[in-house]
């Protein structure tokens, strides 16, 4: 159990020494003039700086080792001399605390720890010189340009100090020295510049490039220090292998193709990648008098951050060969408050705008220069010029010959410009088998190795910098195309016919006996039997066949369908059956022959005869066709009715048929004659179908008439109600629009709809009728029973109630006698819980609370109303429920 659990201790440990973690590196030497503590030795102060992730304040991070071993080897045969360790003298952060103030969104944290291990090395000078190397696993996970898992891959970082060979003076040469300034901000997508720069002490020219980086060190978690553990020691020796990089990205293009380095400044600059993090290794010439005396190396990890900076950035140049309208827009938006563009027409001052992304129409073709300023008068302001060329008039295509395999396939450029001359050609014949598929002249030949549809595509371009793409498919076959538009056709004996072939080539034909012209696509030919011809088509050498047969007759077969009859003004439908090649047809139906038989006709006549011809050559046929044209039954029907909302109506029809029907039958009375009675619900449409079995005509005709029906009447005089004497009651009816009342007792009108009474007189009860019209005076009627009181204007309220469902007072309510309104009715529990409260008149209560049923209980009411002469009526008073 001790073992396992020391195992596990050890374990962890290991894992966390050998965690990913290096973020770059590169060593420097110097030449320190001074002789090495050995004869004949010179010594050399070396720097190895190392660049890990940041280590959190107040903590220590035992990857950041004290020493590190950096082993020496012979340049000329690779074997080790020597491993020293280095001593670490330095040790800070690097990165940004404050905002860059044209840059949104800016990463602030610590960039990288940085590690400064030095020491002396004493070498005596020889010809091929030393290899100083020092090796580390692992890198940080998720490096974008490297292929995963990128935390797998160790490091190398390594440099040399030259001998004899490389340069008479290279043993004492001090090597360029890279800053350590690593704090630029790489947006995605935006304009960045990175100095690499390097110094160098002896005043050497420097030459900067791209280069691979290397691979050191690895996983192995075996006992020792050996090249694939964590910490080689000795370091492996050289030659190093390569990382792998991820599609897309290579040694020579760490950030993609938009990223560039100046050879002579060590300027990297271009458009952001992708956010993530991404190796760049830059190597650095070292050049003496014109010869190289020295190298170095220095690879770091960069990020690009999701953030953007303030910059003006323009394409490389603009061109248009189209019309004179240019599309411009900055490529970096972000942050851009004002812009000022200036379209470089001379002469002029309103080609300018201040918009983001302006169109602009030059008034002539030219080259022109645009400008543009972001953020004029602001510490963030930039700008940047690009040369615009408009040289409308500029027209790519191209053609081919040749469309076998294994032949040659020329292409044609025929390609047009208006301004300047077609002097740029780049073909692509999309042979994927092979890189040698390209082409820089204008009308080059390419030989397809097999069968198949191939994408071709031509770049063109001017001298006046017009560029285009044109981009098609070329079918390849193995042998080319043939085609014959007639296969069989017929000829008349002693006629002479023109065969036809279509193809791109020579042609022959056989047999060629009794033959004009037998080598080309169209010959004359006349048979005096039936022949099969064959045609054989050469493209190049690339041969095709075909045949042919044309039958020889001595007449046309014609044969007629028996004569027919249709109903007027419907289409006949003309048609023989005959081996004829062309047709006509009389009376004239075109003026022309046609290949095809079939005629559609409408006939206008009671008897039509039609004739047609068959012809084949000089052979011709003639035949009859009757059509004979009868009525279609004749049907009167009665026009469109309204009826009202439950009344009837009788349809009318007649006919000179055989029989009839109507359709729907509901609703119908008497629907087996021409007189039946509808009485529709609703809205209905009638259709009669008559036949008529005897004239001929096939097919029956159809009439229909529409029952319109109103809208049912919802008559209404309002509820039963009371009045005192001597005071105006309001009646009111509902449901049309037109009105009256019956009798006119007491009503001051008889003709509206909500009209007053006045009762002075002795009835107790009066029962009104009113008859309620519609738009179409249909009508519906309603009665209101009036009940006078000879009292004052009161309020009525019964003491109890039975709310059990059977119809008889199951609601206590109020009853106004008088009364113009209720201002308010509410009856309370013993609580003084309200349970139900209204404004109107006879509306009561069911004797629940909240659907509930209540026991039987005594109640407190109280109301107050309005008579018609304004004065308020106050009342309360209790009632029983009982159950």
């Amino acid at each position: 159990m001790k073992k396992l659990l020391l195992f596990l201790v050890l374990t962890c440990c290991f894992a966390q020494v050998h965690a990913e973690h290096l973020k770059g590196g590169f060593f420097t030497y110097r030449n320190t003039g001074q002789p090495g503590s050995s004869p004949g030795t010179i010594r050399y102060e070396v720097t190895l700086t190392v660049y890990m992730i940041c280590i959190p304040v107040g903590t220590t991070d035992p990857r950041a080792s004290a020493t590190v071993p950096v082993t020496i080897f012979n340049a000329s045969t690779n074997t080790e001399i020597n491993t020293i360790d280095f001593p670490k003298i330095n040790q800070y952060k690097i990165g940004k605390s404050v905002p860059e103030p044209c840059v949104t969104n800016t990463p602030l944290n610590c960039y990288y720890e940085v590690l400064i291990y030095r020491s002396n090395v004493d070498l005596a000078p020889s010809a091929g010189g030393y290899v100083l190397s020092y090796q580390r696993c692992c890198r940080i996970i998720g490096i974008s340009n490297l292929q995963p898992p990128s935390n797998a891959v160790g490091n190398t970082y390594s440099i040399n100090i030259p001998g004899t060979n490389l340069h008479p003076l290279g043993p004492t040469n001090s090597s360029s020295t890279f800053l350590t300034n690593d704090t630029v901000v790489i947006c995605r997508n935006s304009f960045f510049r990175y100095s690499f720069q390097a110094t160098d002490p002896d005043g050497d020219e420097l030459h900067y490039s791209f280069c691979d980086a290397w691979v050191g060190g690895g996983q192995s978690t075996g006992p020792g220090t050996g090249p694939n553990t964590a910490a080689p020691n000795p370091a492996a020796p050289p030659p190093y292998p390569l990382v792998s990089y991820e599609n897309g990205f290579s040694g020579t293009t760490p950030l993609g193709p938009q990223v560039t380095i100046d050879p002579n400044t060590g300027v990297i600059s271009g458009i952001g990648p992708e956010i993530g993090e991404y190796v760049i290794t830059v190597c650095v010439e070292e050049r003496r008098n014109g010869r190289t005396i020295g190298f170095n190396r220095k690879e770091l990890h960069v990020k690009v951050a999701d953030c953007s900076v303030v910059k003006a950035t323009l394409d490389p140049s603009y061109v248009n060969c189209n019309d004179f309208n240019v599309q411009f827009s900055n490529n970096s938006p972000n942050g851009v408050r004002t812009s000022s563009w200036d379209f470089g027409v001379p002469g002029i001052s309103s080609d300018t705008s201040s918009l983001a992304a302006p169109p602009f129409s030059y008034p002539d073709t030219g080259v022109y220069m645009v400008k543009l300023v972001v953020n004029r008068g602001d510490q963030c302001a930039d700008s940047m010029t690009a040369p615009v060329r408009v040289f409308p008039g500029f027209f790519t295509n191209f053609n081919w010959k040749g469309v076998c395999a294994n032949f040659p396939t020329r292409f044609f450029d025929s390609t047009t410009t208006r301004y300047g001359v077609v002097d740029k050609w780049s073909w692509d014949f999309g042979d994927l088998t092979t890189g040698a598929d390209t082409s820089r002249l204008k009308n080059p030949t390419y030989t397809y190795p097999t069968p198949q549809p191939y994408m071709v595509r031509m770049i063109v371009g001017t001298s006046k910098g017009c560029l285009d793409t044109v981009e098609k498919q070329v079918f390849i076959t193995d042998k080319p195309p043939l085609a014959i538009p007639a296969r069989d056709t017929l000829m008349c004996s002693g006629d002479t016919m023109q065969l036809r072939a279509v193809g791109d080539g020579l042609f022959s034909w056989t047999p060629n006996t009794r033959m004009l012209n037998a080598n080309t696509a169209t010959p004359l030919t006349w048979p005096t039997v039936t022949t099969t011809y064959t045609v054989r088509l050469d493209a190049d050498g690339c041969i095709a066949t075909d045949t042919m047969q044309v039958r020889v007759v001595n007449l046309v077969t014609l044969r007629m369908p028996a004569d027919t009859t249709i109903c007027l003004t419907d289409t006949a439908h003309l048609y023989a059956f005959s081996n004829g090649l062309r047709y006509l047809w009389r009376p004239s139906l075109e003026t022309e022959e046609s290949r095809e038989v079939d005629r559609f006709v409408v006939p206008t006549l009671a008897i039509n005869d039609y004739k047609v011809y068959s012809r084949i050559g000089h052979c011709i046929d003639s035949g009859m066709l009757r059509v004979r044209t009868v009525p279609y039954p004749k049907i009167t029907l009665m026009g469109d009715t309204l009826i009202c909302f439950r009344a009837s109506v009788q349809l009318q029809a007649s006919h000179n048929g055989t029989s009839f029907e109507w359709n729907p039958k509901t609703w119908l009375t008497n629907a087996n004659t021409l007189t039946p009675v509808a009485r529709p619900p609703d809205t209905t449409m009638y259709v009669l179908t008559v036949r008529d079995t005897l004239s001929g005509c096939p097919k029956p005709s159809f009439d229909t008439v529409v029952v319109n029906v109103t809208p049912r009447i919802h008559a209404s005089a309002g509820n039963d109600t009371a009045v005192i004497a001597g005071q105006p009651l309001q009646l009111q009816a509902t449901g049309g629009v037109r009105y009256e009342w019956t009798p006119g007792t007491g009503l001051n009108r008889t003709d509206v709809a909500n009209p007053i009474g006045f009762y002075d007189i002795d009835p107790e009860y009066i029962q009104y009728f009113v008859r309620v019209f519609d738009p179409y005076n249909c009508v519906d009627s309603a009665c209101v029973r009036v009940r006078v009181f000879r009292t004052e204007p009161s309020i009525f309220v019964p003491t109890a109630f039975t709310p059990n469902h059977d119809g008889k007072n199951d609601e206590v309510k109020p009853i106004a006698v008088g009364m113009r309104t209720i201002r308010f009715f509410r009856i309370f529990n013993r609580w003084g819980q309200l349970v139900f409260e209204t404004t109107v008149n006879g509306q009561g209560w069911d004797g629940t609370i909240k659907g509930k049923e209540q026991n039987t209980e005594v109640y407190v009411w109280v109301c107050e109303a309005e008579d018609f002469r304004g004065a308020r009526y106050f009342r309360k008073g209790t009632v029983t429920l009982i159950r």
